[in-house]
């Protein structure tokens, strides 16, 4: 199509890509000689050039020393002029003004349209890292999509003019069976797939190719590589060296599974000989728990009773220890050392009767214990109780009783020290007036043989 320029009284070209499907398409004026290269590539000075979103238009213009390149990138609609393309005006001059026709090439590069190029990879051998001596024939089919993205890259790698889209496609097909082959020989060793499970392993295939595709391609050939689709991994199962890696690899899974198994039965021992380890020890536990707190509640059940007990021993102790200390801490009457059988007598009669005293305790605290539930027991009765200064030393409490048995053996005398609660300093025993009456109560001393 072209347009008509009434001040000129010439043709002016429109220059515009209609083809509804393309990746490269070079323009040519309306009318052109085929084969004639000036014809074929005279553009009118002021022609308009248009370019639709998502292509680029790319102006080629041959000059003695090489070639300018101008890129016009869509949406655009502009006229060529060179207020709109400076290279332009430096190549075609004042001799070009009024619409005298310059040689330059014009190709549209389509950004938009994703080409698929299918490919297949026909049988080679791949092998196992872990059974090196057994190769398995594997094939492969896809389709790689690709388009241009950085056009200014795409047009260094290739000479437009000569561009034949169908021999690009094999090119394509051709690195990318070269890439794919490459791959799925290492993937075994780098991803760790045994080779008979490969076939269930497309969607890590695809992935791993795209990753080394989409570099290559862009430095080879300038494309942008949008997605792999890996349809099919064919194993030959049929071949001598897919049958023998089955014979093989099951023979391992068989002991594989078998030492499992063994080791799963021996923790399962383990685990049974360990429980019923824990079993008896934790009952041997629960019976001494069982016992001891069996016991707490019987003596919980008897508490006063138990209290009594002890108490008694206690006191029997007491008594037995303080008529050892009367009988071995003896003197003389004259401060000398020997044996006192007084002062022995003394202290056997006081543990004596201590002894007394706290059995009788102990019988009252036992009928208290033995009284019906729901009757109230009396209170002890107090008693009055003194200690007494024997050899510097102060012994005691002594209960009236006692005292009086201590008179008798001669340990206590009215010169005696003694003291109680609430009595502000030791006095001699025939100054205190609640103990007149047991010196009053003793029998006069012997009379002396004459």
């Amino acid at each position: 199509m072209s347009l008509f320029n009434r001040k000129n009284s010439g043709t002016m070209d429109v220059i515009r890509c209609d083809e509804p499907s393309y990746l490269i398409w070079k323009w040519h004026p309306a009318g052109f000689d085929a084969g004639n290269n000036k014809r074929e590539n005279a553009i009118r000075y002021g022609s308009s050039l248009r370019v639709k979103e998502g292509e680029v238009a790319i102006l080629v213009y041959a000059q003695a020393d090489g070639t300018e390149v101008e890129y016009a990138e869509g949406p655009c609609n502009r006229l060529i002029e060179s207020a709109n393309f400076p290279i332009l005006a430096s190549i075609v001059g004042l001799a070009y003004a009024g619409g005298s026709p310059f040689q330059a090439e014009v190709y549209f590069i389509n950004l938009a349209t994703v080409i698929q190029t299918p490919f297949a990879v026909p049988f080679f051998d791949v092998f196992d890292p872990r059974f090196s001596d057994f190769s398995v024939p594997i094939a492969i089919r896809g389709r790689i999509s690709f388009n241009i993205t950085d056009y200014q890259e795409f047009i260094k790698l290739h000479r437009l003019i000569n561009f034949d889209l169908a021999t690009f496609q094999t090119q394509i097909r051709d690195a990318t069976i070269k890439y794919v082959k490459s791959v799925v020989a290492n993937i075994p060793s780098d991803k760790n797939i045994p080779v008979i499970q490969i076939e269930r392993q497309i969607e890590q295939i695809s992935n791993t190719v795209e990753e080394q595709l989409r570099y290559r391609l862009m430095v080879d050939f300038g494309v942008s590589v949008t997605g792999i689709d890996i349809s099919t991994v064919e194993v030959d199962k049929t071949s001598n060296g897919y049958m023998q890696l089955m014979r093989v690899t099951q023979d391992v899974a068989t002991a594989t599974v078998q030492a499992q198994t063994e080791a799963a039965v021996r923790d399962i021992q383990d685990k049974q000989r360990i429980h019923a380890k824990n079993l008896q020890e934790t009952l041997r536990m629960q019976r001494e728990e069982g016992q001891y707190s069996q016991r707490k509640q019987t003596q919980m059940a008897n508490f006063a009773a138990y209290q009594t007990e002890a108490q008694a021993e206690v006191g029997v102790a007491g008594a037995n220890a303080l008529g050892q200390m009367c009988s071995n801490d003896t003197g003389s009457v004259s401060g000398e050392g020997g044996f006192n059988p007084a002062i022995m007598i003394a202290g056997m009669a006081v543990g004596g009767a201590m002894g007394q005293n706290i059995a009788g305790t102990m019988n009252n605290m036992m009928t208290g214990v033995r009284q019906p539930s729901g009757q109230a027991m009396p209170p002890p009765i107090p008693k009055v109780v003194y200690n007494v200064a024997l050899n510097d030393k102060s012994a005691g409490p002594f209960d009236l009783d006692t005292l009086s048995q201590m008179i008798l053996v001669g340990t206590l005398a009215r010169e005696t020290l003694v003291w109680k609660n609430g009595m502000a300093n030791w006095e001699k025993a025939g100054d205190v007036h609640e103990l007149q009456s047991i010196f009053s109560t003793l029998p006069p001393p012997l009379p002396s043989a004459k």
